[in-house]
């Protein structure tokens, strides 16, 4: 079978055509900065204007309570930090979870470290999710923010966001979910989450790389992170990326438009990849939680292999992957989240994460159970070597 299989959706999407064909003409005749005043600039304002309008729709929430970004990341930057340092006067207390991505994982340690935050890094159970009696405990008195991911990245596990909000917001605490996840499949409906600020990235819903937006309820306290021009109500200067906003608008639409088709072809093909998986390969077992799972979410661990050398064989059959562990200066570092699962550290450097998408089709699932088996025992069968050079 010749051709590639993506099955790494999870890490990035190819931009969608009709996502190109909106954003070309701001590349092209429509390039002008929108803070000028002339005509050139305001095509550009207007733009930007109507794609706000078009994100604000999606989340069911103000244009003016959208604010554009480079991506995830910078949201959950954004989001964290800006709250955090606005209410620094008001408490301390930041409570999330150890499976975070590591883009709020990393900010909430940096606050720790420079600003002296006392930050409660919540346990989930083995299927990764929050528990509720916990988070409430946790939740204390002095609690300004929680921040807990809609989706996981890498288990797929969707966590209880509306009910989490809703204690965050009796205890008087701010509540930020990263949704760059569960964006392409989930409703984004804030008055539904029930959430103060969420935070989207483009290139994950098939639209382009670097732009994403963070939703920010109207009354909430954010310091601003990027000083320079008034740009997004001066809470994240720096002249517009036109083109990346408006494509970043036309995949959110295209997501929601899209979404029951897209869900049931990602469940259907997610489906025969974890029966089959689990059939024919001796010791392997998912990860995640086996019900409340992003639709196109597929995660498993192998017993006695590696997760690189997963990859690189699936590599050598035409299969794009991913995996949570990974190869740093000669040792294996596994996935956090495996670990917040209480997954043993020898069992867990041998996983894998397998992402449908709305091009994927069924041959390339029939590649991937043709050639499962196969690459697992040869991994198996050079680990005795690969472990005694680490």
């Amino acid at each position: 079978m010749n051709g590639l299989s993506y099955l790494d959706h999870a890490a990035t999407t190819r931009v969608h055509e009709r996502v190109l064909e909106a954003m070309l003409p701001h590349f092209r005749e429509q390039w002008g900065n929108p803070s000028s005043v002339y005509a050139l600039g305001r095509t550009a304002r207007r733009a930007l204007d109507e794609s706000r309008d078009v994100v604000a729709d999606v989340l069911g929430c103000r244009p003016n309570e959208v604010l554009f970004t480079s991506g995830g990341s910078e949201s959950d930057n954004l989001a964290i930090k800006g709250v955090a340092l606005a209410r620094r006067s008001e408490g301390n207390r930041i409570v999330t979870t150890r499976i975070e991505h590591h883009a709020v994982l990393h900010t909430c340690e940096w606050l720790e470290r420079h600003f002296g935050f006392d930050v409660v890094y919540l346990d989930v159970d083995r299927h990764g999710m929050v528990d509720l009696d916990q988070y409430e405990r946790a939740v204390a008195p002095g609690t300004i923010l929680v921040t807990v991911m809609l989706a996981n990245n890498e288990i797929g596990t969707i966590e209880p966001v509306p009910e989490l909000a809703r204690i965050a917001r009796r205890h008087g605490a701010i509540f930020h979910t990263d949704a760059v996840q569960g964006g392409p499949w989930l409703d984004l409906d804030v008055g539904r989450l029930g959430v103060d600020l969420l935070s989207l990235s483009a290139h994950k819903l098939y639209g382009p790389k670097g732009v994403g937006a963070l939703y920010m309820r109207r009354g909430t306290p954010l310091l601003a992170q990027v000083q320079g021009g008034g740009q997004e109500r001066s809470l994240r200067a720096g002249t517009e990326n036109v083109a990346g906003i408006v494509g970043l608008a036309e995949a959110l639409s295209l997501a929601r438009e899209e979404r029951d088709e897209r869900t049931r072809h990602a469940v259907r093909l997610r489906d025969r990849l974890v029966q089959g998986i689990l059939a024919t390969v001796p010791g392997a077992s998912l990860t995640g939680h086996p019900a409340d799972r992003l639709p196109n979410s597929a995660s498993f661990i192998f017993e006695e292999t590696d997760g690189e050398s997963i990859l690189l064989n699936l590599d050598e059959h035409g299969v794009c992957a991913s995996s949570g562990s990974a190869c740093t200066s000669g040792t294996l570092e596994v996935s956090h989240v495996l670990k917040a699962l209480g997954v043993p550290v020898e069992r867990a450097r041998g996983s894998l994460r397998l992402t449908t998408g709305r091009d994927t089709s069924e041959a390339d699932v029939d590649r991937v159970l043709a050639v499962m088996p196969e690459v697992i025992e040869r991994v198996r069968a050079v680990m005795p070597a690969l472990l005694g050079s680490s």
